[in-house]
């Protein structure tokens, strides 16, 4: 539940440190001195949106923190354990900053955190209700929501809404294969036909380069074998002059010499190894050229080979190195395109084991919902018997459509319907005409549905707008009711109501040279007679008033 809230430079809060009980807690004041600034200073630390415009003139920043105490078996703990955020005993501190240069920063814990985040976490924690959701009921999308949560069927209902999803992008793909485009057929049909000149090519890895390299060698061979008859004359076979003989002729004369010293024997072993080289050099020609053959057989079809490669590199507007690599990215989309008739047969069966799983699933939801239906009928109509509204009549209608596709709701679609009087069949709640009838229905939905959360605190902000007298009592005596099993907040101008609570807070608001300041404080017992006099019959208290409201607090 919610321990504590600080508030600094927040509106018209300047400083406020409010420590917060078990049980419900009535917030009341005069109109206008700010009653519901405590909730919204609380919605920012529960991810809620804001503007500069919120901070206290004059302050460079507003800082709200709330400070909740949890159970490790609550939601929240485990949430906090599984996104990382630190956790020391049972508290858990949620805080926002706002600056004027317009920026936010959230905590979570110490930690920082993202708004989304918070409002997650905040969701576990905190439910809140308000006049405003008088709206949101007229919106037949949201009474399926609610019977869903009283229900406890959330789990069933979000996994019958995945699997409606995942059926539907999946027949949205198979449709996709089905319904192939002229273009994609096309395309199907050119890349057969590319693939099949290129796989007739048959081109082996590394056979173009050595393609090459036989044609560079086959193309010069007369030439070639010239130049090394030549080359080979020089160094040895030439019977008139050569290199080698040359050499040798050199070393003798050298090694004839009547005399030696360190130069001389330097420059004969020089020669010495030069000999040894061109004798080497010139064995190694001779074995090369016996190798160069003129073929010109091989040279035409390696000729033939190259140009049909060369041809078809052109005509696929890549060059000759690349393909081969071409040819085999252009059998992986022909590949990945041209889907047969198995593949869909297989897909079609998987979508049918798909549908026959939601159809359980669908089915189990919807009996479960009928028969959260009549309890929450029945539940809903005690209520309204409470609130003065005994002839009233709420149901629930479950609109089902056997024939319709799997939906993310389910097999049916659920509208609160309600008959005010005696013999006049049940309306949708918009046709409703009478506001305080409206207001008095949706009290009794939130109390209902607010009795089966699991969420430890309960906010209901001025939810009993346009009731009063005995109907205003029974209100309170519900939300008292309910601040027996947990913590709940009221924002309320009932004194009825006010007097049912365990906790009163006061909002008040006062000047002092020109500055606007508003204070909320709890109130002791005398003041709290006070208060709900002043509610009772404004500011002019008299002994009558003030002895009601102490017969109020007393029953």
């Amino acid at each position: 539940m919610l321990n504590q809230l600080t508030i600094q430079n927040f509106a018209l809060v300047q400083q406020l440190d409010l420590e917060l009980h078990s049980g419900m807690t009535a917030i009341t004041g005069e109109t206008g001195a700010g009653k519901s600034i405590m909730l919204d200073a609380l919605g920012l630390t529960l991810g809620d949106r804001a503007d500069q415009d919120v901070i206290r003139a004059g302050a460079d920043r507003a800082d709200i923190s709330a400070s909740f105490s949890i159970k490790p078996a609550d939601e929240a703990h485990s949430w906090l354990q599984a996104h990382d955020f630190p956790l020391e005993g049972s508290e858990c501190i949620l805080r926002r900053v706002l600056t004027r240069d317009g920026r936010s920063r959230a905590y979570i814990n110490g930690q920082s955190a993202s708004l989304a985040e918070l409002k997650t976490l905040g969701e576990l924690l905190i439910d809140i209700h308000s006049q405003h959701e008088h709206q949101s009921l007229l919106k037949v999308a949201t009474h399926q929501r609610l019977l869903d949560g009283f229900g406890g069927l959330q789990a069933l209902a979000a996994s019958v809404q995945a699997a409606a999803q995942a059926i539907r992008h999946y027949c949205s793909a198979l449709d996709a294969l089905k319904n192939r485009s002229a273009e994609d057929a096309a395309q199907i049909e050119l890349l057969g036909y590319q693939v099949t000149e290129l796989t007739e090519l048959n081109l082996a890895e590394h056979e173009l380069p050595e393609l090459e390299n036989e044609h560079k060698l086959l193309s010069h061979a007369d030439a070639a074998l010239a130049c090394l008859q030549e080359v080979t004359g020089l160094c040895a076979d030439n019977e008139e002059s050569n290199l080698e003989q040359m050499l040798r002729r050199a070393c003798s004369v050298l090694e004839a010499l009547p005399f030696q010293n360190a130069q001389l024997q330097e420059a004969l072993t020089m020669l010495q190894a030069a000999l040894i080289q061109i004798e080497e050099a010139g064995s190694t020609i001779h074995k090369a050229a016996s190798r160069i053959e003129a073929d010109p057989q091989r040279l035409e079809a390696i000729d033939q080979r190259l140009g049909a490669i060369h041809n078809l590199a052109r005509k696929h507007r890549v060059p000759p190195a690349e393909l081969r690599a071409h040819a085999q990215a252009l059998a992986t989309k022909l590949k990945l395109l041209n889907v047969g008739d198995a593949d869909i047969a297989a897909r079609e069966q998987q979508l049918n084991a798909m549908q026959d799983d939601y159809r359980q699933q669908a089915a189990a939801l919807s009996a479960k919902r009928e028969k959260a239906s009549k309890q929450l009928e029945k539940a809903i109509n005690g209520q309204l018997a409470k609130l003065g509204m005994g002839s009233a009549r709420f149901q629930v209608a479950l609109n089902s459509d056997a024939a319709r596709p799997p939906a993310p709701g389910g097999n049916e679609a659920t509208e609160f319907l309600v008959s005010t009087n005696p013999g006049q069949p049940p309306k949708p709640l918009i046709k409703i005409a009478s506001g305080g009838e409206l207001s008095r229905i949706s009290l009794s939905i939130q109390v209902v549905i607010a009795q089966t959360t699991t969420i430890p605190t309960l906010v209901f902000d001025e939810v009993d707008v346009g009731i009063g007298g005995s109907t205003a009592k029974a209100v309170g005596e519900l939300l008292q009711q309910l601040g027996k099993r947990g913590q709940v907040l009221c924002v309320t101008h009932q004194a009825q109501v006010a007097a049912q609570a365990h906790q009163h807070l006061l909002v008040s608001k006062m000047t002092v040279k020109n500055t606007t300041t508003t204070s909320l404080v709890a109130l002791p017992k005398a003041e709290r007679i006070r208060e709900i006099a002043r509610m009772l019959g404004g500011d002019a208290l008299t002994d009558n008033s003030l002895a009601h409201a102490e017969e109020l607090l007393a029953s």
